[in-house]
């Protein structure tokens, strides 16, 4: 045995291994997308990381493992069983909504602590309500991929609100635009879910729907879900909107001093300053406040994942019941009327 492979072979002794179930896009393929901040994929950060190692990947497509394999030299499976058995310290579960949970209760059953899943957590609320209570006696932690909270952009903002720079918090306005096909409905289900995650965990709170305005189930023009927080009585607008040739995706969060605007590649810090249009006015004036580069989002994650995985007291800070909270808004706008 060569230097290199014994370096090799003592790095592994001592990093986390860590298994993959899906080797698609989000798991690995993106990372070939030369314009994506780097990591771009599950593998890419676990790779990244020097805590962990990747010790295999399944997937039931022939040509996804060869591409996994070959990417990551790392070794490839046709069952999930096989590669649960090699003991992985931390799996990526990066299969269809439908799936999620056959696969976490799979985990959970061969001993693994500590699982990052997908988003959405399940197709349905009833079915991601069921998901809760895997996590519920401590020995499995669940982090699911609502990426936002562990990307800097959005954290300096959660900062900034909590901390009272932009004043007392007076209402919220999340949009989201995704190309000119998709259903309103089936967009916020796969990419809404982000959203709504966003803004609970920048706010701290919970959105309670009470009324919307468009079709819903249209892919046609846009849709607007009202209602406000469960916990003070601020106003929330949700927009989807179909139609448009780009897509778009940002929270507004709006305080009586000031307003910041965080989205894909969106970052305005705004206060309010005597104005320099109108006398005897305040105007919302840049700040030039900038959040820090990369912003590392996948990174983030894994790092949170590791971080279970070293204390087995600790509570994930993007839980299955956080992914709950975010399929009860979107269950409550299938039945707005």
């Amino acid at each position: 045995m060569n230097r290199e492979m014994v370096s090799a072979h003592l790095q592994d002794a001592v990093s986390i291994p860590v298994a993959f179930i899906g080797l698609g896009r989000i798991a690995s393929l993106l990372e070939n997308d030369p314009l994506r901040e780097k990591p771009a994929t599950h593998a890419g950060a676990v790779h990244a990381h020097p805590g962990c190692h990747i010790v295999g990947g399944y997937d039931r497509d022939e040509s996804r493992r060869a591409a996994f394999e070959k990417r990551w030299n790392a070794p490839v499976y046709t069952d999930s069983t096989s590669l649960l058995a090699t003991e992985p310290g931390i799996v990526v579960i990066a299969t269809h909504p439908d799936s999620h949970g056959r696969f976490l209760e799979q985990a959970k059953a061969a001993g693994v602590p500590v699982a990052i899943c997908e988003k959405p957590v399940a197709p349905t609320y009833r079915r991601a309500r069921r998901l809760v209570s895997l996590e519920r006696d401590g020995g499995f932690r669940v982090v699911v991929n609502h990426e936002r909270r562990f990307s800097r952009d959005y954290q300096l903002a959660q900062r900034g609100l909590a901390a009272g720079e932009f004043g007392t918090l007076q209402g919220v306005h999340g949009r989201l635009y995704f190309g000119g096909a998709a259903r309103h409905d089936r967009v916020l289900l796969h990419d809404g879910t982000h959203l709504i995650d966003a803004i609970h965990f920048l706010t701290g709170d919970r959105i309670v729907l009470t009324r919307k305005a468009g079709r819903y189930r249209s892919a046609r023009g846009t849709v607007y879900l009202h209602g406000h927080f469960a916990g003070q009585p601020v106003p929330v607008v949700i927009e989807v909107g179909s139609g448009r040739r780009y897509l778009h995706f940002e929270t507004v969060l709006s305080g009586s001093d000031g307003e910041v605007r965080v989205g894909n590649g969106i970052f305005e810090w705004k206060l309010g300053r005597p104005s320099p249009f109108y006398e005897q006015y305040r105007s919302l004036i840049d700040s030039n406040r900038f959040p820090p580069a990369p912003s590392g989002y996948f990174s983030g994650m894994i790092s949170e994942a590791v971080r279970l995985y070293q204390n087995d007291t600790a509570r994930s800070r993007s839980s299955l019941a956080d992914g709950l909270a975010a399929m009860r808004v979107i269950r409550d706008a299938g039945r707005l009327w």
